[in-house]
């Protein structure tokens, strides 16, 4: 059993107080927040003992009480909280991205490594079992050899607020930080090398907080796959990827956040059907049991998570991305 704490209180930490109900092999008994406010109601509401209720995130890093952190603190923060529990030999699940630079990412690789701690970025996706059906579909030619990808995901923010944590450059604002690592995520999923992800040309329309607030681009995965992925928050995207082969191509209609019961679309030499997948848990859940497994020394080389030196790969494209001007 992982006994975990959680920093930072916002809405990402009640996804995962809430999904850490549903596995058998964790629980919640910890918090820490600045905000006094949020660290009572919090408490009060997932019933964690007075005395595991932090005011400060040093004595939680600090209390033996836990076995890992969830981060769930601003982008920004990222780095330095890593630092602080890694220090403390915790654990750690951070929610992407787990940094802001591709500086940031070396230095806390470098710190994982020498406290020899387990560490592995949030991009649950990976957890659901429709991943690894993917897989398994392009992996038995059910479509014939790949050679298109195109991925998206983006969403409108009605309100724009130039301070929040979306727009504001020095809290790691931009869609390519904030939602980009996901296609990318998924495109290194079938690259043979990281160094084979290649730039061919890109897009980017920048708000007037100088963070982008849309952004695409082309690239070449494996020296031969084309793919095309694109993000925004200034417009609902249909936020599908979709995987076309000599044979036939593939829908994924809910790539980024899959429900307990989905489904894939295959069309095949003028055939269509459709691949329905079942998970037991909510995807936060399944992410948090199979992460836990992790911690527990339990691993499963089918779930593909983020490890820390996956995290700094996908930063690197990351990186390419946001500098490239064309």
């Amino acid at each position: 059993m992982i006994r975990w704490g959680i920093v930072g209180l916002g809405n990402m930490a009640n996804q995962f107080a809430n999904a850490i109900k549903e596995v058998d092999n964790a629980k919640l008994v910890a918090i820490s927040s600045y905000n006094n406010a949020k660290l009572d109601l919090f408490a009060s509401k997932y019933n964690i003992d007075k005395k595991l209720k932090f005011s400060d995130y040093v004595s939680l890093a600090k209390c033996n009480e836990i076995d890992a952190i969830y981060i769930s603190t601003l982008n920004n923060t990222h780095a330095d909280v890593i630092s602080l529990f890694a220090k403390n030999k915790k654990n750690i699940l951070c929610e992407k991205p787990f940094c802001i630079n591709l500086e940031e990412g070396k230095k806390i690789k470098k710190l994982v490594e020498d406290n020899n701690i387990k560490f592995f970025e949030a991009i649950a996706y990976l957890s659901h079992p429709q991943t690894n059906e993917i897989l398994d579909l392009i992996q038995n030619n059910e479509i014939g050899e790949i050679n298109n990808i195109k991925s998206e995901f983006g969403f409108k923010i009605k309100r724009i607020k130039p301070m929040s944590r979306f727009f504001n450059k020095e809290l790691g604002g931009g869609a390519i930080l904030d939602i980009g690592c996901y296609p990318l995520s998924f495109l290194s999923l079938l690259n043979k090398n990281e160094k084979l992800i290649r730039f061919d040309k890109s897009s980017i329309k920048n708000y007037n907080t100088n963070v982008d607030i849309a952004a695409s681009a082309n690239l070449t995965l494996n020296d031969k796959i084309k793919c095309e992925i694109k993000v925004s928050f200034e417009e609902n995207l249909d936020n599908y990827t979709t995987i076309y082969g000599s044979s036939g191509y593939l829908i994924v209609k809910q790539p980024w956040l899959p429900s307990k019961k989905t489904f894939l679309e295959i069309y095949k030499d003028e055939r269509y059907f459709k691949k329905f997948i079942i998970s037991e848990l909510t995807i936060y859940a399944k992410q948090i049991k199979h992460v836990s497994n992790e911690f527990l020394g339990k691993s499963n080389p089918k779930i593909k998570l983020f490890n820390i030196t996956k995290s700094l790969d996908n930063m690197i494209n990351l990186n390419t991305w946001i500098n490239r001007t064309n």
